[in-house]
């Protein structure tokens, strides 16, 4: 007789689209580790700006590398916080019942395969919903304040500061000793000021680029404006950062950022395009730690439960979300 599949609920699309048009819940086999990979028995996804890209199918370019003309991986979700539930071959760094938090691939769901080496510990005490909240926009910011090459006393704009990773990156920025101003709609000014921000622009009321002092550091979240206007408000030897995300839906920032890389050496200013790479040298970790000692706060803005995962997507796609979504499908 042969023995059943175990199965587990997820929300996974066979095609491109919308959130709420292609995503559904289904049935699907639970996952088993393979060799340096642990299987994670999810509590907690956070949503993030790439989710919304994979389940569009953009930039289009990306095609060639997560699916052409259907998605490769049909579960979404990236960022995961859980609890150890099996290890794979070769995998001695991590027990069942541990607690654990990381950026994968195919989060929601109630089960997902990570490779032990992206693994971190989520410290007793911290939520797993502001834990699954650190992976991709922790660290994006993270690298984002290393790569500006922010330090104390510089004058930091951050163009996004009220989204997932605007929120951390106001606060390890002001960490690091600059004076910060944060770039947001009016109605996330309060929850960007208490984040750390010294100065808050509505965008509704203020255009940044005008500023009457130009900034040392300029770290572009949002994608919305030009090369040439985030350069006018930069000082003349100030670096400009520009992060991965946005742009056009055939080639995402591929032609801004490669105009950015070809015009930095022939100017004062440093333009800076980067990606950020996920799990590297504890980064995670560190940053959790940061939670459980009180000096970094993951601005979990909304909750979702597993059954309206959809509808915490399509939240996000509308653009604007107040710091991080998460979708929650186990207490604790």
């Amino acid at each position: 007789m042969t023995a059943m599949t175990r199965t587990m609920k997820a929300i996974a699309h066979d095609e491109y689209g919308e959130a709420a048009d292609v995503l559904a819940p289904r049935e699907v086999p639970v996952p088993e580790p393979g060799r340096g990979e642990v299987r994670v028995e999810v509590h907690a996804v956070s949503l993030n700006a790439a989710d919304v890209y994979l389940t569009r199918g953009e930039p289009t370019i990306g095609r060639l590398a997560f699916g052409w003309p259907r998605p490769k991986r049909t579960i979404r979700g990236r960022d995961v916080a859980g609890v150890v539930d099996s290890v794979g071959p070769g995998v001695t760094e991590w027990s069942p019942g541990d607690r654990v938090a990381a950026e994968g691939e195919e989060s929601l769901a109630e089960y997902t395969c990570v490779k032990a080496s992206l693994l971190a510990r989520v410290p007793d005490g911290v939520p797993f919903t502001e834990a699954a909240a650190v992976p991709l926009a922790g660290v994006t910011a993270l690298q984002a304040v290393r790569v500006g090459e922010v330090k104390a006393g510089d004058r930091v704009l951050v163009n996004g500061a009220s989204g997932g990773v605007g929120t951390f990156l106001v606060q390890l920025a002001t960490a690091a000793g600059a004076e910060v101003t944060g770039v947001c709609g009016a109605g996330n000014t309060d929850l960007v000021r208490s984040l750390g921000a010294v100065h808050v622009v509505d965008y509704g009321v203020e255009d940044f680029t005008e500023a009457k002092e130009p900034y040392d550091v300029v770290i572009d979240l949002a994608g919305n404006r030009s090369l040439r206007e985030l350069r006018s408000a930069l000082a003349p030897g100030g670096t400009l950062v520009l992060t991965s995300g946005h742009g056009s839906r055939a080639m995402g920032p591929l032609w801004r950022n490669a105009a950015a890389s070809l015009t930095s050496p022939f100017v004062r200013q440093r333009l800076r395009p980067f990606l950020a790479r996920s799990g590297v040298d504890g980064e995670v970790e560190g940053l959790l730690e940061r939670v459980a000692a009180g000096t970094l706060r993951p601005a979990v803005g909304r909750t979702y439960p597993f059954e309206r995962a959809v509808d915490a997507l399509a939240h996000v796609a509308r653009g604007h979300a107040r710091g991080k979504v998460v979708v929650v499908l186990r207490e604790g």
